[in-house]
Parts: structure tokens; C-alpha cells; sequence
């Protein structure tokens, strides 16, 4: 098996769980706790930030990123069709990444702290509707990748 063609099974692979996982919260867990209190919804995303803290999460969160490094310099230092398409799909997900470090992970850690500190509906009033905005942000860049990563599969 060709290099590139392990470096992008790779991506794709990663970056379908991570799309997924985001799209996921978009869809279900984010609207599900919405209908709770806030001592509930602060508990659950607390226990449910913590628990993402595992090698499996972070196989694929940054597994995307390096085999989506990869996939670009393998391409543009062979002349391959599927340089540019994955640059985009790098490019997209480097986006999330920043989202993710810069406004999500940041929200998380206040509402942990919130949490212990027992001040469950500020918390909640100053995290639900910023981490849900910019998880969406991070959905609709998880699938350009996979779209930019689709074309480049299809320009080897």
C-alpha cells in the first residue's frame, strides 16, 4: 500500500469519528440536555468533558491533524493531484482545532470549575449557548474537510 493512500485512510477515518462526535452533540446531546435543569445539564457536560479525556478520543482528535499534515506534504513533495484538495481539508480541520482550543476547551474548564463551585446556572447561562454555537462551527468545518479529503482521494 502506497504511502498516501495510508496517510488519507488515516484522515478519513480520524476525521469521520471527530465530524461525527461534533455532529453528534449538534444533533442530540446539546437539544437532549437543553430540557434539563441546570444542576442536571452542568453535571452531564462536566462528566461528559472529563470522560472525552481518553487515548481513543485523542487518537483521532489529533490523529486527523497529523495524518492531514502528512497527507499535504506527501502530495506537494510528489506532484500529486490531491496536494491542494488536502490542504483544504487540513485547513478546515487546523480551523476547528483553533475553535476547539481557543473557545470550547476554555468554556469546558470554567464549567467545570462552575461546577464545583456549585453555581450551576450561571455557569450554564455562560456556556450552553457560546459552546453550542461554535461546536456547530466546528461540525460544518469537520465536514468541508471530509468533503476537501473526498476530492483528494478522488485526484489520486
Amino acid at each position: 500500500m502506497q504511502v498516501i493512500t495510508l496517510l488519507m485512510t488515516a484522515a478519513t477515518v480520524a476525521l469521520a469519528g471527530i465530524g461525527g462526535l461534533y455532529y453528534s452533540y449538534a444533533c442530540s446531546v446539546m437539544p437532549g440536555l437543553r430540557a434539563t435543569d441546570d444542576v442536571t445539564f452542568v453535571s452531564a457536560m462536566s462528566r461528559i468533558n472529563a470522560a472525552i479525556q481518553n487515548p481513543v478520543f485523542a487518537l483521532s482528535f489529533f490523529g486527523a491533524f497529523i495524518s492531514l499534515t502528512g497527507a499535504v506534504a506527501y502530495s506537494w513533495v510528489n506532484g500529486l493531484g490531491s496536494a491542494l484538495p488536502a490542504a483544504l481539508a487540513w485547513a478546515f480541520y487546523t480551523a476547528s482545532l483553533v475553535i476547539t482550543f481557543r473557545v470550547n476547551i476554555p468554556l469546558n474548564n470554567r464549567l467545570g470549575e462552575a461546577a464545583r463551585s456549585g453555581q450551576a446556572a450561571a455557569a450554564r447561562t455562560s456556556f450552553e449557548r457560546r459552546w453550542t454555537r461554535w461546536n456547530i462551527h466546528r461540525t460544518w468545518l469537520a465536514l468541508g474537510s471530509l468533503v476537501a479529503l473526498s476530492a483528494a482521494w478522488a485526484s489520486l
